[in-house]
């Protein structure tokens, strides 16, 4: 069965200018990848390139370019193809995500069946989905605040020079709850003085409080916690990594675009299980190709955010829903996106 690849760059545009602890903008470029086999039927992925992690859309584009000749013959071949993927683009872990999900997207149109359908999953299993609030100034985060009415649980980004005043801020205007991402933008000293800080604002979640290669740090920061779950995003990229960060962290943070593929996520699951850890998926700003295919595995997970389509204007597709939080999963085939 012949296969086809095609892709095309796609500009998404936020509400609000995002931003996090290393900055932010308002327009956000992804790749989307389409796979067609000899029958015409066609598998989507998408990639997001993210330069914290040295991936560009130019990077993506020359990896999806050589990838055109690792294409497997068998598609349902998914381990054999993602095994080709890693030879032919071992840089890019967003190209090889694209091209895992349109694999598997096509798989189950070819079988007639939802992805998590095929991997044996309850949808109703999965969490609800925080919204995140980015760094702003109050009057700002307010109306941020407010246009997340619908989602029961905050999201905030700390790691800035005010990020006190924005926790008063929206606290202020809601008593959801909230979980905190400070990106890796404190120090030690800085992330445990924010320890107290966080409790008595209702924090239940810290995400990243230090730079990645700080196991160390970010251990002492767990130690002090007044019972606040330290989880770790940028520090934990595949299962290997998993292992190394599980005796100095509650949790993992699996995100498509770091790790490089549906099954790769599967096996950090797994993995993280196995070590005892609290398991989060996470999103960039991505069209609903992504966030659905990261949604299709969140009834395994306990924490979600992916949110990373609602904060945009101009998503073209329409995938995997959000109502009142709850994630709501596709029962059409694969992956079950179509065109907004």
């Amino acid at each position: 069965m012949a296969l086809r690849l095609e892709h095309e760059v796609v500009t998404l545009h936020t509400r609000h200018p995002f931003i996090i602890a290393r900055g932010g903008r308002s327009d956000w470029q992804v790749v989307v990848v389409r796979l067609i086999d000899s029958d015409g039927v066609e598998g989507w992925g998408e990639a997001y390139p993210s330069g914290y992690y040295g991936e560009s859309i130019e990077g993506v584009q020359a990896a999806l370019t050589a990838a055109r000749g690792a294409l497997p013959a068998n598609p349902f071949d998914l381990e054999g193809a993602e095994a080709c993927f890693r030879k032919v683009a071992p840089q890019s872990a967003a190209a090889r995500g694209a091209l895992s999900t349109a694999l598997h997207d096509l798989v189950g149109k070819r079988m007639g069946q939802p992805l998590w359908r095929l991997w044996g999953l309850d949808p109703a299993r999965a969490p609800k989905s925080s919204f995140t609030v980015g760094i702003d100034a109050p009057e700002k985060i307010r109306q941020k605040v407010a246009e997340a009415g619908q989602y029961p649980i905050l999201k905030i980004k700390l790691g800035s020079d005010h990020d006190e005043e924005i926790l008063k801020t929206i606290r202020a205007v809601t008593d959801k709850p909230i979980r905190v991402d400070a990106n890796a933008g404190w120090t030690r000293d800085r992330a445990i003085a924010m320890l107290p800080v966080l409790k008595d604002y209702g924090v239940e979640l810290l995400e990243q409080p230090l730079p990645p290669a700080d196991l160390e740090g970010i251990g002492a920061v767990r130690r002090a916690s007044p019972g606040i779950p330290v989880v770790v995003d940028e520090s934990c990229l595949v299962a290997t990594d998993i292992p190394a960060v599980a005796a100095y962290v509650d949790g993992i943070n699996i995100k498509l675009a770091k790790c490089g593929s549906l099954r790769e996520a599967l096996r950090m699951i797994a993995t993280a299980r196995a070590h005892g850890l609290l398991v989060m998926v996470g999103c960039m700003i991505e069209t609903s190709i992504a966030i659905t295919a990261a949604a299709h595995f969140a009834p395994l997970v306990d924490v979600a955010d992916l949110d990373g389509a609602a904060l945009t204007v101009d998503d073209p597709y329409v995938g995997a829903g959000i109502d009142h939080g709850q994630i709501t999963l596709p029962t059409s085939p694969g992956l079950g996106v179509r065109r907004r």
